[in-house]
């Protein structure tokens, strides 16, 4: 998860116009994490684990579901 925000967010600072692009894929790996939160036992779910299971995959759930619609609301460059 933490890689592939850090080269979306790379791929963001490259250039002006992969903004909305970005947003998207940092929106899109977000809801990964809630799934794949949602669905791995705790012993397996690694660097996800920071609270109880419901609450982690609302709060991962919650945040891409913001920079989703954040990425939708962006015009296009």
């Amino acid at each position: 998860m933490i890689c592939g925000v850090v080269v979306a967010l790379v791929w963001m600072r490259q250039s002006g116009q992969n903004v909305r692009g970005g947003t998207l894929a940092v929106a899109g790996i977000l809801l990964a994490a809630a799934v794949v939160r949602l669905a791995l036992p705790e012993h397996r779910a690694g660097m996800l684990v920071s609270r109880r299971r419901l609450a982690d995959v609302a709060v991962l759930a919650a945040f891409g579901a913001g920079m989703l619609v954040a990425g939708l609301v962006l015009p296009a460059q």
